[in-house]
């Protein structure tokens, strides 16, 4: 309990509302400012040429005086990923469990962060204490191990963050759930809870590991040729009952992609992955080995195996290349926007001649809690208020009308977009203001330097091409010195357009003159021309509108 009466708390989502990933939660109480999770987002389709997208924090730069930490709930890239973006920004003590915080270290030296950091190792029995409130944790099963949930507990009660939960009866170990820690916090009075939303439309319990690790094994049993196994890097159940099945049904594992390897190096280390002595070979080695013996666990950029799978598909990967009898097993779920490339993908590797085993054959099961198990979460729990997180719009609303099945009155919950102020003050929780939020994209080395302005114009050219315009003039004599040269590109193919290239030319040429013939002209007023009378011309000619550069030199 906190230790004095707090007179003021907020919540801001500023990711992973109305979205998949870029998760982050802040939560103000009094003068004091906690951000829970800091994670990043795959682009999506009609983001082109970005790397990948993380959470605008204008408003916690503004406000960085108050920042008394980050907490991580989870080791996954929707949790950890913008860590290194934001940490250069704000300077802030980072709170998570010990592989967690070995995960953030080893990204956070990928990207040459030399910030000074300084890092709070906490377990599900750590209790933390801050001016006004204290913070407590308690563990929870997800894909990864040493996944928790916070809790700040304030004099209202406490506010409540699941992370990325499901329930599993067969969690052991690093994946057991602290039921009955969730359970104490309810009696003794949860204020608000946030609850993860991802598979809030999906009815039922989430499938335990125990009967994917069963069907894998079965899997690896039936499978005549190699086994190429596709997962995300930090999906580390998976990982391990790759391991085991392997090892049950006598075969060796080589892992492909750098992603997956350092994972798999950390988890090692830290005694989160056990591997049997002599399971794992170089990749390098696979052909050393009978090919019914051989097993490959692959990924690919940022973790994602899609891509990586596809370009063994059409044999432009440097060691494996798939083949007439090899087994595919797709345990991953793709990221929102990649849904077409994991089709097309199957269709290539089934070209390639490999029998493909995917989610729908028991191979993959979801991190996240269905319907079952979030009610059971907020029965748990028990919360006066309710906000659901982490979900595309539709989640949140589905898991809004669970929470009111479960007899919490619907004026207690509330369903925030990006940016949204739900405030609580004077007895009363409503939705107060908004704070700047939305989507900063990186691309290449470059953190938001790429905006709405430039995705337009990469979609114009991306649909229409551009037609590139180069003249010289003197403006002492009036007259066009060299010129119009046509520059084509993504277009049209100039060579079968000369008629087009000729009336866009004489178009030009009168355009300019008659510019120049009149008392004042300028260089921007005849671009400008220029580009509205091709725009018209070349619409009237092709329907297609290609981006228009008109260059005017002077001599």
């Amino acid at each position: 309990m906190g230790k004095k009466k707090n007179e003021l708390i907020k919540v801001i989502p500023l990711g992973g509302v109305g979205e998949i990933g870029k998760n982050m939660t802040v939560i103000e109480v009094d003068e004091e400012i906690f951000i829970i999770d800091s994670g990043l987002m795959f682009p999506e389709n009609e983001m082109l040429g970005i790397d990948i997208v993380i959470p605008d924090i204008s408003y916690l730069v503004e406000n960085k005086d108050r920042i008394k930490g980050i907490f991580l709930t989870h080791g996954h890239e929707d949790a950890i990923g913008s860590l290194g973006y934001i940490l250069r920004q704000v300077k802030a003590p980072v709170y998570g469990t010990k592989l967690t915080l070995a995960l953030a270290k080893m990204r956070l030296r990928e990207e040459n962060v030399r910030e000074e950091v300084k890092y709070y190792t906490v377990h599900s029995n750590s209790r933390l204490r801050f001016d006004g409130v204290e913070v407590t944790f308690f563990r929870t099963t997800h894909s990864i191990p040493d996944s928790v949930g916070v809790a700040i507990h304030t004099s209202e009660g406490a506010i409540v963050h699941t992370g990325e939960f499901k329930f599993d009866q067969a969690a052991t170990g690093a994946y057991e759930p602290d039921i009955g820690k969730m359970a104490q916090l309810g009696k003794e009075g949860v204020f608000l809870l946030l609850s993860d939303s991802t598979e809030a439309e999906r009815p039922g319990y989430t499938t335990s590991e125990e009967v994917i690790a069963r069907q894998l094994s079965d899997a690896f049993h039936s499978a005549k040729g190699r086994i190429i196994v596709a997962s995300f890097a930090s999906n580390l159940i998976r990982v391990q009952q790759v391991f085991d099945a392997a090892y049950e049904n006598g075969r060796k594992i080589a892992t492909s992609g750098k992603s997956i390897q350092r994972v798999n190096d950390i988890a090692m280390k830290l005694g989160y992955l056990t591997v049997q002595e002599d399971v794992l070979i170089s990749l390098q080695d696979i052909h050393k080995y009978p090919e019914d013996e051989v097993v490959i666990l692959t990924t690919g950029l940022q973790g994602e195996p899609i891509e990586a799978l596809q370009k063994m598909a059409k044999g432009a990967n440097k060691h494996v290349k798939i083949k007439e009898g090899d087994t595919v097993l797709i345990t991953a779920t793709p990221s929102p926007g990649l849904e077409v490339l994991m089709a097309k993908t199957v269709d290539l590797l089934a070209r390639a001649g490999a029998n493909v085993l995917t989610g729908s054959r028991k191979v993959h099961v979801s991190g996240h809690g269905s319907q079952e198990d979030l009610k059971l979460m907020l029965n748990l729990m028990k919360p006066r208020y309710f906000i659901p997180i982490q979900g595309e719009y539709r989640m949140l609303t589905s898991h809004a009308k669970l929470a009111a099945k479960v007899g919490i009155p619907e004026e207690h919950i509330f369903i925030p977009e990006k940016g949204d102020v739900i405030e609580y003050k004077n007895g009363k929780m409503q939705m107060s203001a908004k704070v700047p939020a939305g989507n900063v994209l990186i691309d290449g080395i470059g953190v938001g330097d790429v905006g709405n302005i430039v995705l337009r114009d990469r979609k114009l050219l991306s649909q229409d091409g551009i037609f590139i315009v180069v003249i010289t003039l003197s403006k002492k004599h009036r007259r066009i010195v060299s010129g119009p040269e046509i520059i084509s590109r993504g277009f049209v193919y100039v060579r079968e357009s000369e008629k087009l290239m000729e009336q866009s030319t004489t178009l030009i040429t009168n355009t300019v003159e008659k510019n120049m013939a009149g008392e004042s002209f300028d260089w921007s007023s005849i671009k400008q021309d220029i580009k509205d009378q091709l725009n018209s011309f070349l619409f009237e000619k092709t329907k297609r509108r290609p981006m228009i550069l008109p260059i005017i030199m002077e001599v």
